[in-house]
């Protein structure tokens, strides 16, 4: 199965990380919660999987297309 890295779609700061390594996820399911031009944003699973590896934690500030969470 081919690794699914799931990315900051704009530059912001996390504020809450929702899933944890090893985690069952759904298609839809909110990964991360992130601030960005003053409005919080969810990003979410775009497949079914299991979360493989976590590459930001809360607080931390990312750019775009920066890779936060993998599926596997």
């Amino acid at each position: 199965m081919k690794n699914n890295e799931i990315c900051a779609p704009m530059p912001g700061t996390i504020s809450d990380i929702r899933v944890k390594e090893g985690d069952k996820v759904v298609m839809d399911q909110v990964l991360f919660v992130y601030e960005a031009m003053k409005m919080e944003n969810e990003v979410v699973a775009t497949e079914d999987g299991t979360v493989g590896s976590i590459h930001a934690k809360k607080g931390d500030v990312v750019d775009k297309g920066q890779k936060i969470v993998v599926i596997v």
